[in-house]
Formats: structure tokens, sequence, C-alpha cells
């Protein structure tokens, strides 16, 4: 009897074949299909058209990739909530992802942006270039469902971009003793290389704690690092940059362009002259293929990270 439970059945063959897990043919697609696509790209525009307006230097055909408030409710209300989140465990920067989904689910938009951006500093950032489908949507225990998995990256994007709208400061935790009552130690010198994702995430982090003398140095004349540079404008937008690193401001943190550590004035010895208690070099190195910067990955430290304390 155990011989036959164990056995086969005939048609299995044919069972397997209605799901294959192995491509048996290639995919094709035609010269004019893939024309088509190119026209959506700025660097790849169509030469022969003479008529047709330049793009360049334009971005305002590009459509936002975020979700209205239909479109999110919608989907905050699709997610299971599930109790072992496999989508908070596939996240680089660990997001509470059921919380924040729930209060969108209950039109708390504030509160939702208000989770999302204490876990991450540069959430709306993220919420527009993260690889979300190799990341928590690729997790999502409703991808093999007809409707598919939860777009996160879409209602993270919503929730904070609702917030950016709001135009409400970030605020010291009102948890903390007052600046004078705190130890000494929360008023030592802190100097950070770099005004990238890497350190305006440090440098807030650090602020939130409590810690007063904060100072980011950036070699070039503006910040943002890649997320400026390399990001193009369609996918991350410079006012997205320059709301997050004002969030980091709010919070006392002081940028100075132009210098760099590589420069004779700027060194480790130099700094622990002028009083510096600990160095946070935050360079990030990356080089971009096929897909925009995982932003995500240089918040919760990231590439070529060194901490340096100088005493």
């Amino acid at each position: 009897m155990a011989g036959v439970l164990s056995r086969d059945a005939p048609d299995i063959e044919s069972i397997l074949a209605l799901n294959p897990r192995i491509q048996a043919h290639a995919t094709l697609r035609s010269t004019m299909a893939k024309k088509l696509d190119k026209k959506h790209w700025k660097r790849n525009t169509d030469k022969n058209c003479f008529t047709c307006e330049k793009l360049e230097n334009n971005f305002d055909d590009i459509k936002h990739t975020t979700l209205g408030e239909r479109g999110a409710l919608r989907e905050a209300v699709r997610c299971l909530k599930c109790a072992d989140a496999p989508c908070q465990k596939s996240c680089p920067t660990s997001l509470d992802i059921k919380s924040f989904i729930t209060s969108i689910a209950n039109k708390n938009y504030y509160g939702a942006a208000k989770l999302i951006f204490s876990d991450n500093p540069l959430g709306l950032t993220c919420g527009m270039v993260c690889p979300t489908s190799d990341l928590c949507v690729g997790g999502c225990n409703l991808h093999a469902t007809e409707e598919g998995p939860i777009n996160i990256g879409g209602l993270q994007q919503f929730a904070t971009e609702v917030f950016k709208a709001m135009n409400i400061p970030q605020i010291r935790s009102p948890l903390l003793p007052p600046p004078e009552h705190m130890p000494e130690a929360y008023s030592a010198k802190i100097a950070l290389f770099g005004a990238g994702p890497a350190s305006i995430s440090c440098a807030s982090f650090l602020a939130r704690l409590g810690y007063s003398d904060i100072t980011i140095f950036e070699k070039q004349e503006y910040v943002g690092g890649l997320s400026t540079s390399e990001i193009p404008q369609f996918r991350l937008p410079y006012d997205v940059v320059n709301f997050e690193i004002e969030l980091m401001k709010d919070l006392g943190v002081k940028i100075i362009c132009g210098k760099s550590i590589s420069t004779d004035e700027m060194t480790l010895s130099t700094l622990k002259e002028n009083g510096y208690k600990a160095a946070f070099i935050g360079i990030v190195l990356c080089i971009l293929l096929s897909r925009p910067l995982c932003v995500c990955h240089a918040v919760m430290c990231f590439l070529r990270i060194r901490v340096i304390f100088l005493s």
C-alpha cells in the first residue's frame, strides 16, 4: 500500500507542465516595440524625428510612480498584516512596514510618515528609487496571488510625499532632557565626511540621540552625494533630496561644502587639534549599472564607512 501511495500519478508530467520552472523558449521582442520603449528615456531620443520636442532637459512627461489616495487606500487594505512580516525582514532598513501600511489604511498619513522617517531618515528617497521588487515586495506573501504583492514602495512614497506637503519641521525628542542638562559627552564635536545618504542618516540618528555639535564636510559645492549627482531627476528630483536634508538641519546639524579630508587643512590630526572627538567617513563608492542606486543600503551602513574616535 505504501508503494502505491508514493507512486507518481500517471499525468504527473502534464501537471508539472502547467507551471514549468524553466522557460522552454526565448522571449522575443520586435525592433518596433523596442523603439517605442526608447522614446520614454531621455538618453535614447528618436533622432529621426525633427518635429518632436527635445527632451534632454525636460522631464515633465515622466509620470510619478506614487499612488493616489484612492489607490493607496486600496493597496493598504489588501495587506494581510502578516505576523512574521517577511517584507520587514527583507528590508535593509528594517522599516516597520506592517505598521505604516495599517496607518495608511486608517487614513493616518502623518502617523505612517512618522513611522517611516523614524526608522529611515531617507524614507522618501527610498520610496522612489529603492528596488523593492528584490527586497520587501519580493518577500510579500501575496506574491503568488492574482493581484500580486503589495506596492510597498508606492505606499511609502505616498505617505512621505503627504508629509512633505505638510511642511512640518523635525523637532528634538521631548523625551530627552533639556540641552543644558544633557551629559557632557553629548556636546562633543563630531565630524562627518561626505554629505551623501550615509552621512545624512548617521547625522540624523546622532542628533535624535541628543548630540548637539555635528558638522558634515562635503567636498563638492552641492549636497546629497550620489542621490544628487548620479540618479536622474525623473527618478529622484532635487527637491526631495533637499527636503530630507532640511529635516536633518532642523535638528541643528551643520553642513560645510568645499571641504575634503584629503586636503592639508583637513586631516585627522587637525580635527583632533580643533576639538573633534569622533569622525565618520561616509564615502559611498558605487557603480551604477542596470538599476538605480539602492539608497536604502547606504542608509544602514553602507559601503566603506569608518567611524574613528579621535580621543
